[in-house]
């Protein structure tokens, strides 16, 4: 039995028979030039970025090839060229990388979750960072 208004039968199928994995990176850090202000723009901050990326692993987990797997290395790559385009928003900036990750791994990439940091951003206190985090489920 299965609610028809979130699931179908095909969906159980696919559930039954894909292996879902996590893949996060942690404390990725980059120097870029994010901000509202021409001063952020031009003199740049450090920024820490975390992803979290849900994943059909079935493949990677039957082979042990790389060529199966959601590659890690290439979700770096994606999101560092990402962090090095200057924006005044941080949203601007966490949607490019969404829209990057999904057009790279559209087949294998289920939901992604995508946190950046601005580290001692300049507010007028001592503030250890401010964070923006959008998430984006794969359309089935």
């Amino acid at each position: 039995m299965f609610n028809s208004m979130f699931f179908t039968e095909k969906t159980i199928i696919y559930a039954k028979n894909c292996k879902m994995g996590v893949v996060e990176i942690e404390d990725m850090e980059f120097y870029a030039y994010h901000g509202c202000y021409k001063a952020e723009r031009e003199v740049g901050n450090y920024f820490r970025v975390y992803t979290r990326i849900e994943a059909d692993c079935t493949q990677a987990a039957k082979s042990d090839l790389i060529a199966d797997a959601l590659n890690y290395q290439t979700v770096y790559e994606i999101i560092k060229e990402q962090m090095m385009i200057p924006s005044s928003l941080l949203e601007h900036v966490a949607n490019r990388i969404l829209d990057a990750l999904f057009q790279k791994f559209s087949e294998s990439i289920h939901k992604v979750d995508i946190k950046i940091s601005k580290l001692a951003p300049p507010m007028g206190g001592k503030i250890g960072a401010v964070s923006v985090t959008l998430s984006r489920f794969k359309n089935m």
